[in-house]
């Protein structure tokens, strides 16, 4: 005859009483104490506030409690914090997410690690699935409100439902700079310092005369890249903005060789969710014989698309993303909690890649 091994109580807990397969219930801790079930709730929730309790009266409740076995149902004691220990998670791409290739995942290595160190689950909303939040109504934004606060993804949000949701003081933190809607809070990487250093690294070379290639919207993260683009070459040389909707339709091998021939020698990219500007100036350098770097400088302003990620490491900067996303939730966590709350910028990695080297012909100068 085998014999079963024998449970083992945990430390500082009493078993539960044999026979028992409900979870014990403060009305019962207070019979077994001679109590009412508010003192209970009052001594378990080491309440000091309110009528006084006498030391005699706490013992005899955590006595009862222990011996019958009592644990506090996490749900009732959120509910009754008004607050469920939950942080949403909302991302405005096509589909959230989840692939270790995927620009956005180290930002959600960072929100987990942060959230789990400060206590807190996480809801993924999976609305933006359906072809993004606007999409969706009007108040697609609302089932967000089942969780404490909220960290959103993504370059293009609806500005007036995040606005409702800021207006009725719902805590929300956008995961990149954003200007509107008014008193939203955000945190961002230093885009306009890491983009003029780029610029700097490329001016050291010896280049005079650069284009920077990017998409065409107002995106903050955009237009933090182009300043500090436009800052990089004020004391050095000349630059030029090319923006476009398509820039993998616009960006053709013929516009490439006549800005050679006008004088240009470096090419700048933006990084988007989509890489259209990198992915684009990569294939028209391609179709037009042009190597890199002999014959020109290209530089990215942030992380190649995953299907480039094999081809040259290229100068540019690595984004903190993982960092950012721990920033975004010590930033929302703070907001729950009805505190103060602000991140500094994040600053970016400087990347000298393999992609640029001093213009043509500089050697014989």
């Amino acid at each position: 005859m085998v014999e079963e091994p024998r449970k083992r109580a945990r430390p500082g807990r009493s078993p539960a009483p044999a026979g028992r397969t409900a979870r014990p219930r403060q009305a019962e801790v207070a019979r077994l104490a001679g109590v009412s079930q508010a003192t209970v709730s009052l001594v378990l929730a080491d309440k000091r506030q309110g009528p006084a309790i006498s030391e005699e009266t706490r013992r005899k409740v955590l006595e009862a409690a222990r011996s019958l076995g009592y644990v506090p149902d996490p749900a009732a004691r959120r509910l009754a914090a008004a607050r469920n220990n939950l942080l949403g998670v909302f991302s405005f791409t096509a589909t959230f997410p989840t692939d270790v290739q995927h620009s956005y995942y180290p930002f959600l290595v960072g929100v987990e690690r942060e959230a789990a160190e400060r206590g807190y689950d996480l809801v993924l909303f999976t609305g933006s699935s359906t072809g993004g939040a606007g999409a969706a109504g009007p108040d697609a934004l609302s089932r967000v409100r089942l969780a404490d606060g909220c960290l959103f993804l993504g370059r293009h949000a609806p500005v007036e439902e995040l606005g409702r949701l800021v207006a009725d003081g719902f805590p929300v933190v956008h995961l990149g700079r954003r200007d509107e809607p008014a008193g939203l809070h955000w945190v961002g990487a230093d885009y306009v310092s890491a983009a003029r250093e780029v610029v700097g690294h490329l001016a050291g070379l010896g280049h005079r005369r650069m284009v920077l290639i990017r998409e065409d919207d107002e995106a903050p993260a955009s237009t933090d890249r182009e300043r500090g683009f436009a800052e990089g070459l004020e004391a050095v040389g000349h630059g030029s903005v090319f923006r476009s909707a398509d820039p993998e339709r616009d960006l053709t091998p013929e516009r490439l060789r006549s800005w050679l021939a006008d004088g240009v020698t470096a090419f700048v990219a933006e990084e988007t969710d989509t890489g259209a500007a990198w992915r684009a100036l990569r294939r028209a350098a391609a179709d037009a014989g042009i190597e890199c770097p002999r014959d020109v400088s290209l530089a990215l302003l942030g992380s190649p698309p995953a299907d480039l990620a094999d081809g040259p490491e290229p100068t540019g900067f690595d984004i903190p993303r993982t960092r950012l996303g721990a920033a975004a939730v010590r930033m929302l966590a703070a907001l729950v909690a009805g505190e103060e709350a602000t991140e500094p910028l994040v600053a970016c990695t400087f990347r000298p890649g393999a992609t640029s080297g001093p213009p043509p012909g500089a050697e014989d100068h």
